[in-house]
């Protein structure tokens, strides 16, 4: 009975089945998520049933039971979705798919472009270029970019300039955060290991006012190489070694994604290396022990994602033993006589004078895409910066306990809305709210060369984009900064009466410490910076691009605060607390063809800075702890005028050459006076072998050629004890132009299916050429550093 029972339910199961009505109908778009635009030809599948939407973008679709079904819905070239709907409950819904992969960065809808602008002066260096510099850093890298040249303090302090500026008017954004790592010093380099970028692209000039409207040389960006929204595990592993300095290098990257957004990034870099040599010289204690690490990870989905991000960076660097010196006597002769004072034997170990720094970096960001609209995106960053500066001091006690030590917060909070709906109509609005604090150690037995200060800053922007016709664009933007410093400085009597501060500052003083003022200096400062610019195509193969942009820079607290020996600088500084912000008014212009055969590109500049703010040496001052130079602050109207230049010609499929020139002048208004540190003309000159059959081998042969600068201002007279008499000191006077070859070489092989080994050798200055580097602050002491072999071995995996 109970056998019949259940067959009697399930032929009324089957008779209740036959007798559902399907007649419901489901209608709606497919509809581009990004900008609203009906997607033809998008196919919605399910059961074994295919629909395709009509040139509106819509579907239309019959005979539906009154259940729930699982809908596929594809587009080419776009992420698929499956959505469930249960039809006895809806009979109308939109489907939106996006074109672009949402990889928790910007997405440019108008084209495949990666230009962070529409009309400034860009350049960009992909991976290949980033792993040939592994084991060198982001300045060495940068200079293969026409118009980058850098400010060096030996082989392993690099600092880049752009069109002859450096230090705060260059701005550095480090994975979406602003880098504040105290780059005001001219021997503080970006505390960045440059193998955490996937690319970096340069813009010349202050025109990406998102960034920030104080970049009045330019802005660097390096971007990390993005996780694939799909299930993927990949890496690479580079491992560097030098013949010249006797190290090398090692670092190794892991990304795994998921399809469903989640995604996972480890990277990790260790440098070591000794001494390095000149021609005919060990340079002493100019080794370098650098590690690094970052960790992130989040979720990238299809309307809206998040990551968090750190980064760990250590650098112990030696500062050359002969740029310091004990007395002016001895300084006179090491700066005119062209031989370092102290060579010894080569080691690995690091002694004072010496920096150790190191910068933690961390990010929270997220990100939500509303349809039709546009994406905001948030986030915050904080940063530690710990520097140690230590010099050669009068017992070993001391000479463990830092000279210098500053230790930077910066805490950061960042919120903009792009509005890129509509192509031809691109926005982006933001604001950003910073605080930071650095303390400066006064337990160092050193008068302190930065006092402590608390800095705010807010800023807003706006920028826009309209594509006018096809061939061309036109963007702007209008970007307001307020700046405020609060800081708290001890000053000797002496100095305070020397620099004339008693008339205009006499409010800042709050106590009385006998021989010194303790002051209470606070400043507040409001930039305005904006940018007009327009992208003219002709023929697909020529390009056009005008700019102008109009930027304000507060001083920073060394320009303003500077009292004291700064050692790893080996000079004495002295800032003005009168000086004020600078206002640059830049004019760019590009004109540029590019074929598959050949192209060019001329990019002439101006820059008109106003109270221009420079540092320069004035006298030589004896101390308990040597004779160092005294270079001061001021200020001044200049004209920067300069040319970069290239050509590129494929001669052949395998044969192909590249040529540079960059020329940058700088004077002042008042007097024609040259500007000092502006970087000698330069050419240079590159021919490439390619074969791709012979396991991608590559060969080329670079040709540098550097001018001698010879505008440069006046040296000083300063008097020799010795002589008992004033000198020239030619501590302007450029060096000798010189030229250098390199060549560099590499093979790739394949290690299974997906692996791949790539073997690549550099020569770096193959004939071993004695010479000098106008913006190498060292150049007053030794040569630059000779000959080297660097062997790369990257395996992907």
């Amino acid at each position: 009975m109970k056998r019949y029972t259940w067959l009697a339910v399930f032929l009324l199961g089957i008779n209740l089945l036959s007798a559902q009505e399907c007649d419901h109908i489901l209608s709606g778009r497919v509809i581009d998520f990004h900008d609203g635009v009906p997607l033809e030809g998008a196919t919605i599948t399910f059961n074994n049933r295919t629909i395709v939407t009509n040139a509106t973008g819509r579907y239309y679709i019959e005979d539906l039971c009154a259940t729930a079904y699982a809908f596929t819905i594809s587009h080419e070239k776009c992420n698929s979705q499956v959505i469930t709907l249960d039809v006895a409950k809806i009979s109308s819904k939109d489907f939106y798919l996006e074109h672009h992969l949402n990889e928790l960065s910007e997405v440019k809808v108008a084209g495949a472009t990666t230009n962070k602008t529409t009309s400034a002066q860009e350049e960009a260096i992909d991976s290949d270029i980033i792993e040939k510099y592994s084991s060198g850093s982001l300045g060495d890298a940068l200079k293969e970019i026409t118009g980058v040249s850098s400010l060096n303090t030996g082989a392993t302090i690099v600092k880049p300039v752009i069109q002859g500026l450096s230090g705060s008017r260059v701005l550095i954004m480090n994975n979406g955060v602003r880098m504040q790592d105290m780059e005001w010093g001219d021997e503080h380099a970006p505390n960045i290991d440059i193998n955490t970028a996937g690319n970096v692209t340069v813009v010349k000039g202050a025109s990406a006012l998102r960034y920030g409207g104080d970049a009045i040389g330019g802005v660097i960006i390096l971007e990390p190489i993005k996780a694939p929204v799909k299930d993927t595990l990949f890496g690479k592993t580079i491992a560097t070694g030098g013949v010249n300095g006797r190290g090398g290098s090692i670092s190794s990257e892991l990304i795994k994604g998921y399809k469903n957004g989640w995604f996972f990034k480890a990277q990790g870099t260790i440098k070591r290396f000794g001494d390095v040599e000149a021609p005919d010289y060990v340079l002493s204690n100019t080794g370098v022990f650098e590690k690094g690490a970052s960790l992130s990870f989040g979720v990238n989905k299809f309307t809206h994602g998040w990551d968090i991000y750190y980064s760990f960076f250590n650098n112990e660097i030696g500062v050359l033993a002969a740029s310091h010196v004990g007395s002016i006597d001895d300084l006179i002769n090491a700066i005119n006589s062209q031989q370092p004072a102290i060579i010894r034997d080569f080691t690995y170990k690091i002694d004072n004078p010496k920096q150790e720094v190191t910068h933690h970096l961390g990010r929270l960001r997220y990100f939500k895409r509303f349809e039709e609209l546009g994406k905001w995106s948030t986030q915050y960053d904080f940063q530690y910066n710990k520097r140690f500066e230590f010099d050669i001091r009068r017992t070993e006690a001391l000479s463990k306990q830092a000279s210098i030590d500053l230790e930077l917060k910066t805490h950061t909070i960042t919120s903009g809305f792009s509005f890129d709906s509509n192509p031809e109509f691109l926005w982006d609005v933001g604001a950003v709210l910073r605080y930071q604090n650095n303390f400066a150690n006064p337990n160092t037995g050193v008068r302190r060369l930065i006092p402590d200060y608390d800095k705010h800053d807010v800023g807003i922007f706006i920028t826009g984009e309209h594509d006018v016709t096809s061939s061309i664009i036109i963007d702007g933007g209008v970007r307001y900064d307020y700046n405020r410093m609060d800081a708290k400085k001890f000053y000797l009597k002496s100095r305070w009466e020397e620099r004339k501060y008693e008339s205009d500052f006499s409010d800042f003083i709050i106590e009385d410490f006998n021989t010194q003022w303790l002051t209470n200096p606070v400043f507040e400062y409001h930039n305005i910076s904006a940018t007009v610019g327009a992208q003219y195509t002709y023929k697909e193969d020529y390009e056009f691009r005008f700019n102008y942009a109009m930027a304000q820079r507060a001083p920073n607290p060394s320009e303003l605060f500077s009292d004291g020996l700064h050692h790893s600088a080996a000079r004495i500084e002295l800032g003005d607390l009168g000086i004020d912000q600078e206002t640059s008014h830049k004019i760019s212009i590009v004109a540029k063809k590019e074929t598959e055969k050949w192209g060019w590109e001329i990019a002439p500049y101006a820059n008109l800075i106003n109270d221009y703010i420079l540092l320069e040496p004035v006298d030589v001052q004896l101390s308990i702890r040597g004779a160092f130079p005294v270079w001061e602050y001021r200020q001044t109207n200049v004209n920067i005028l300069g040319l970069d230049a290239k050509l590129y010609t494929n001669w052949h499929h395998n044969w192909s050459t590249n040529h540079s020139f960059s020329i940058v002048k700088g004077k002042e208004n008042k007097n024609n006076t040259s500007l000092i540190t502006i970087p000698a003309p330069n050419f240079n000159n590159r021919i490439t072998y390619k074969n791709k059959t012979w396991y991608g081998f590559n060969v080329s042969l670079e040709n540098q050629y550097f001018f001698r600068q010879n505008e440069y201002p006046s040296n000083i007279s300063v008097f020799s004890p010795q002589q008992e008499k004033d000198v020239l000191l030619e501590i302007n006077t450029p060096p000798s132009a010189y030229n250098l070859l390199n060549a560099d070489t590499s093979m790739e092989f394949s290690l299974g299916e997906k692996n791949k080994l790539k073997v690549g050798l550099a020569i770096k200055n193959i004939f071993n050429i004695k010479y000098r580097n106008y913006l190498n602050r060292q150049r007053y002491f030794a040569d630059d550093m000779g000959r080297n072999f660097l062997l790369r071995l990257s395996i992907n995996y």
